[in-house]
């Protein structure tokens, strides 16, 4: 297995890639500020039973074969891309009546749903899990695949931490919005115009590198 250094470094470059937000936390922050505290921690339990398809799909190898297959990626990239695109259409097509004070919530299981979608198809999960995770598993410490669930745990457990305090700190926005229709049609808009650029810049993902 890993050393302890080794484990140090892995996870404080880990929390610092989990800080940078992309489609996952803005997807967290966006049900958050809408629904409140619980609907952005079940959207983070979401997220990162997503982040658990991933481990698996590492240490079971798919991961090296999309790696190596520039037409598996790319399948991957643009079916994520395109899903973010659907939110954010979504998202702008909600034509709520202005002065609803209350509007009906998005139920927990969709939350779940949802969020352990944007991670599976998730490029900036996948570019870690392909590229980034395998750097620190080292052939001669003994089998690859434990090495690399160990690693995947630990970036669900700080991934956990890190989208949760956004979750937290998001949802204190929750009760202004509720009150009023006009802010949160801008935070439906904000948010969908921000899932389509994430759709975008996700399409544009680079591709693995030719073998």
């Amino acid at each position: 297995m890993p050393d302890l250094p080794t484990l140090a470094v892995f996870s404080v470059a880990t929390l610092a890639l989990l800080l940078v937000p992309g489609p996952a936390v803005v997807y967290i922050v966006t049900r958050s500020v809408a629904q409140g505290r619980a609907a952005g921690m079940v959207s983070v339990l979401g997220v990162h039973a997503g982040s658990l398809v991933h481990v698996a799909a590492a240490a079971l190898g798919i991961s090296a074969i999309l790696a190596a297959s520039a037409t598996a990626f790319t399948i991957v990239k643009y079916a994520g891309a395109a899903y973010l695109v659907y939110l954010g259409v979504r998202k702008l097509m909600d034509r709520s009546p202005a002065g609803e004070a209350v509007v009906a919530e998005t139920p927990k299981a969709r939350l779940f749903g949802e969020g352990f979608v944007v991670n599976v198809l998730n490029p900036k999960t996948a570019i870690f899990f392909l590229a980034f995770l395998p750097q620190f598993a080292d052939p001669h410490a003994g089998p690859l695949a434990p090495q690399i669930v160990l690693l995947g745990m630990i970036w669900v457990v700080l991934g956990m931490a890190s989208d949760g305090t956004y979750a937290l700190a998001a949802s204190a926005l929750a009760g202004r919005l509720k009150r009023s229709a006009t802010a949160r049609r801008r935070l439906d808009v904000g948010s969908g115009v921000v899932y389509i650029a994430l759709g975008g810049v996700a399409a544009f993902t680079g591709e693995p590198a030719a073998k």
